[in-house]
């Protein structure tokens, strides 16, 4: 099965889902990120967690990195941690916090140089994520258009030693209504990095598409908190 990577999105220490990353569109989620881990570390099919601040992102600077570094505490379970990350420091940091990944958005895709030294300091333990609506990059907590194609990017990365590239279409974003398959298919075949699919996971029938697409590894956020997303899944 794809592997499964439950979101936690931070906001002063509160998991939120936003909608098509607008910030006005807070929703508070019914469990705690405390409880959220709890609950997902029962379940075999979770090989990671996927926490992402929010606020940092908008803010560009780490802005829950101790409150993250607290919850690294509750689980055993492998953790990427995305948002504000703009230094070496930052990824210090995190890394001796005990954060397993660090996912870099805005500043490595600004700064290509950067995010190759970045990549070649912590090989296959940075991530890029790519945020767009359709193929149109956005940056800065998605406020912003960074005027550039998706696999334009995609092609100029491509000899990084990254982990992998997270793709979130922004229109499909905490809408439940199914991710772009369309577009994530083409990335898997334009690049031999692992693709991992976010944004609008419905159901484990959409898992199952994004895994015939070849898709690597799929970050669910919504549909994390439905009871009925895990029936069946150990």
């Amino acid at each position: 099965m794809i592997k499964l990577w439950p979101a936690i999105d931070l906001i002063n220490a509160t998991s939120v889902r936003l909608t098509e990353g607008k910030y006005d569109s807070e929703e508070k989620m019914a469990r705690s990120a405390e409880e959220s881990i709890q609950f997902y570390n029962q379940f075999n099919c979770v090989d990671r967690i996927h926490i992402v601040d929010l606020l940092g992102a908008k803010e560009q600077a780490s802005i829950e990195r101790d409150y993250i570094a607290a919850l690294r505490k509750l689980t055993d379970k492998p953790i990427e941690v995305g948002g504000g990350i703009r230094s070496l420091d930052t990824l210090e940091a995190y890394f001796k916090e005990g954060i397993d990944y660090c996912i870099i958005g805005t500043k490595g895709i600004q700064n290509l140089e950067w995010l190759a030294s970045m990549a070649q300091q912590f090989p296959n333990q940075i991530y890029l994520s790519i945020d767009a609506y359709h193929r149109d990059i956005k940056i800065n907590g998605w406020e912003q258009d960074a005027a550039l194609d998706l696999f334009e990017l995609v092609k100029r990365i491509e000899s990084l030693p990254l982990g992998g590239i997270i793709y979130t279409d922004i229109a499909k974003d905490g809408r439940l209504e199914g991710p772009n398959f369309d577009i994530t298919g083409q990335l898997v075949q334009a690049t031999e990095k692992p693709v991992i699919a976010s944004g609008g996971i419905r159901h484990q029938q959409d898992l199952c598409q994004l895994e015939l697409l070849g898709v690597a590894a799929a970050i669910v956020g919504k549909a994390a908190h439905n009871e009925h997303f895990w029936e069946g899944l150990s």
